[in-house]
């Protein structure tokens, strides 16, 4: 059995990867600049407890906004003078269409490093109609990509390939890529969650202009705004569509397709609860 930092506390992915771990027996050390062990990327101070007998670490970023591939470049230096032996960095698919972002920066700084790593790229998850981006408003999802098509993936899926990954230390060197089983629309997407909730869904495609201007009203910074409409205009151009055979590969199972995690998980949602 091993030990494994978990950095950022209780996010989607993160929360998932603990559980997974924990139930394989493992002991697992979720961190954050909230928990009572405390992290924080801008303090160094607080890096040695928290790698302190790691043996692997999911890392997760603090952000798209900002540039922190100098802090990652150093956190990676101290995890390798700690001893630890592997680092599995969440990343994004949308790398592919803003190769200059952060998020590409934060790759470039994990195989610069002396540290073994793997790096994640899932695409859009399915807990983003649920938990984030495409929450539905007034009985509405709202999103600039017209008919273009998405593997979304079950975060369930991601957290137990990266679980897998940092027990058994495969994938070493590799970014694996990850995608559900098939490609639906945002229209399909809202007649799947319709029919697994029994709350009316409708799609409404929104101009970019009028998304970013949603997203800057609610004081988004100017540099996530730019990466989330990177990656969403990989959405619309069809450009996003493809199928990756990464959950596969790693676990021996087929991905989950998007019918089967709305049944499971979408009936939950505080928008499907309400009356």
């Amino acid at each position: 059995m091993g030990t494994f930092l978990i950095l950022g506390g209780a996010g989607k992915v993160r929360r998932r990867v603990a559980r997974m771990l924990e139930r394989d027996g493992h002991t697992v050390r979720a961190v954050s600049r909230s928990t009572r062990q405390r992290f924080d990327w801008r303090d160094s101070s607080t890096w040695g407890p928290a790698l302190h007998d790691a043996d692997g670490v999911f890392v997760v970023g603090p952000g798209s906004a900002t540039d922190w591939s100098p802090l990652l470049a150093d956190f990676l230096d101290a995890a390798t003078a700690a001893g630890v032996r592997h680092a599995v960095l969440l990343s994004s698919r949308g790398v592919e269409f803003l190769p200059d972002g952060n998020v590409a920066r934060a790759e470039q700084a994990l195989r610069a490093g002396r540290l073994p790593w793997t790096i994640l790229r899932p695409t859009h998850f399915a807990q983003n109609f649920t938990e984030a981006m495409f929450i539905p408003v007034d009985g509405r999802i709202l999103a600039p990509v017209g008919d273009g098509a998405e593997p979304f993936i079950d975060v369930e899926d991601i957290a137990e390939v990266a679980a897998h990954v940092l027990a058994k230390g495969v994938a070493v060197g590799e970014t694996v890529e990850l995608s559900g089983p098939a490609a639906i629309t945002f229209e399909q997407a809202a007649g799947i969650l319709s029919e697994a909730t029994g709350h009316l869904l409708t799609f409404r495609d929104q101009t970019d202009d009028e998304h970013i201007s949603a997203l800057r009203a609610a004081g988004t910074p100017e540099e996530y705004v730019r990466w989330r409409m990177a990656m969403l205009g990989g959405i619309r151009r069809g450009a996003d569509a493809y199928l990756s055979d990464g959950v596969t590969r790693i676990l021996q199972r087929p991905a989950t397709d998007f019918t089967a995690w709305a049944q499971r998980e979408a009936t939950q949602a505080p928008w499907a609860l309400d009356e």
